[in-house]
């Protein structure tokens, strides 16, 4: 073969006269080699250009750019975002939105409607005043509308100290939201997570109850099925006291009068002396099993359920009591370990009252004695450092490196724990443990 015998007589060169011949022949075939590659270079030039004005100029990047996130890929770990508008959506002022745009501009993953964002603040405490050290914490918050590509939005409610309790503080995140988080500032936030999501089956209505700020991922799941499944029977009841907290009002009034397909169903406990029935609300008490059994017609329903513990605790179980399927009840709650469903496989706890619990990297040990309800909490008592973020097993913010010993859960979380790993802040020690925190 002929590069065989080039190869031979390169061999041969430092120790006999290579004759004309063959000399000229191995000329001729690299000048036959030179002229394939420039002509495989110019094809290559000549395909990309074709391709380039294929696809129009418009979609030429104007600068160099890192290879592009997939919109339906999440990330790993934190990114961050812009805050780039805010805005209230009730008449209190108690409930506002957050726009969120990446700082990377890169395309957004679509999440599944209902699922939740995990933000990690930097805080002071209003107790601590404004010289204390900044306090390193993890949050969770519903995302309220559709997917978009282009930005993110939550909404939360600015919670304020209980009534009755004037020791205890406010919400220390909701508060530092809506006191210090300005259009401009970047947050750090991880991907969208949960497995509280619409079922995408358009031939089986959508029954959305929202208490509270639990309208949250109602919204979006609403605006999902609008703008994707707009034929799709959606029902949506959202309890509140009254007008003054109705958030979305006119969103959710203009979707139901343009939208035929959704039932909605306003319930105020309270109302107000201007609140009109039929105009601000349409029914008055709490959103429970009656007022469904009155309202809904026969049939098949799967039922999204999210809510204050009062409601959770009572409406959640009432649904599987008056017969729907556990599997078409879906539900998230400030602290779902509070909800039980009848007939839903719960784990096996073994009470352990007495057992060591060492945490490596923070070197301490100590006796757990069964009086806290959950490991963080154990933790947080005893001045141990950990990172949290929901504390009901959905968000992983907790998730620690099981060194020895087996935890349990009362009911199994929410959040997919990694093999050798546990979750604090729904977990109880059924052993003597060593954990990594």
């Amino acid at each position: 073969m002929l590069p065989g015998t080039i190869i031979d007589a390169d061999k041969r060169s430092s120790r006999h006269t290579v004759p004309k011949q063959t000399f000229m022949t191995a000329i001729e075939l690299l000048s036959f080699i030179a002229a394939a590659l420039l002509l495989q270079l110019v094809a290559g030039i000549g395909w990309t250009v074709w391709r380039r004005r294929s696809v129009g100029v418009g979609a030429q990047a104007t600068a160099p750019v890192a290879k592009p996130v997939k919109a339906d890929a999440a990330w790993a770990g934190w990114r961050e975002f812009r805050v780039a508008q805010r805005a209230f959506e009730d008449a209190a002022q108690t409930q506002c939105s957050f726009y969120l745009r990446p700082v990377d501009g890169q395309p957004l993953p679509a999440f599944k409607p209902g699922q939740f964002l995990t933000f990690a603040l930097d805080v002071t405490p209003r107790s601590a005043g404004s010289a204390a050290p900044m306090r390193a914490i993890t949050r969770c918050y519903s995302l309220s509308d559709q997917p978009d590509p282009a930005h993110y939005r939550v909404t939360i409610k600015c919670v304020p100290a209980p009534a009755d309790h004037s020791e205890f503080e406010p919400g220390l995140s909701s508060n530092h939201f809506h006191d210090h988080v300005k259009v401009g500032d970047v947050l750090r936030v991880k991907a969208p997570a949960g497995h509280f999501f619409i079922d995408p089956d358009p031939s089986v209505p959508a029954v959305l109850i929202g208490g509270g700020i639990g309208i949250t991922p109602m919204m979006s799941i609403l605006r999902w099925c609008v703008g994707q499944q707009p034929q799709r029977t959606v029902h949506l009841y959202y309890g509140l006291r009254n007008s003054s907290e109705h958030a979305f009002k006119q969103p959710l009034e203009q979707i139901a009068t343009s939208h035929p397909a959704l039932r909605l169903n306003v319930v105020y406990s309270r109302p107000g002396e201007s609140d009109l029935q039929g105009r601000d609300y349409q029914h008055q008490g709490h959103v429970d099993v009656e007022l469904l059994r009155r309202t809904l017609p026969h049939g098949r329903h799967q039922f999204y359920v999210c809510g204050p513990p009062a409601m959770m605790q009572s409406l959640v179980p009432a649904l599987a009591e008056w017969g729907v399927p556990v599997a078409d009840i879906h539900y998230e709650a400030f602290g779902p370990a509070s909800v039980k469903l009848p007939g839903a496989p719960e784990a096996k706890a073994t009470e352990v009252t007495a057992v060591e619990v060492r945490f490596q990297r923070s070197g301490r040990t100590l006796n757990w004695d069964g009086r806290d309800a959950s490991l963080l909490d154990f933790a947080e008592r005893h001045g141990v450092v950990v990172e949290s973020g929901c504390r009901s097993g959905g968000c992983g913010s907790c998730e620690t490196r099981l060194l020895e010993g087996n935890v349990q859960y009362e009911h199994a979380p929410d959040h997919d724990v990694a093999a050798g790993h546990c979750l604090l802040c729904v977990g109880r020690p059924s052993s003597p443990l060593v954990l990594e925190a």
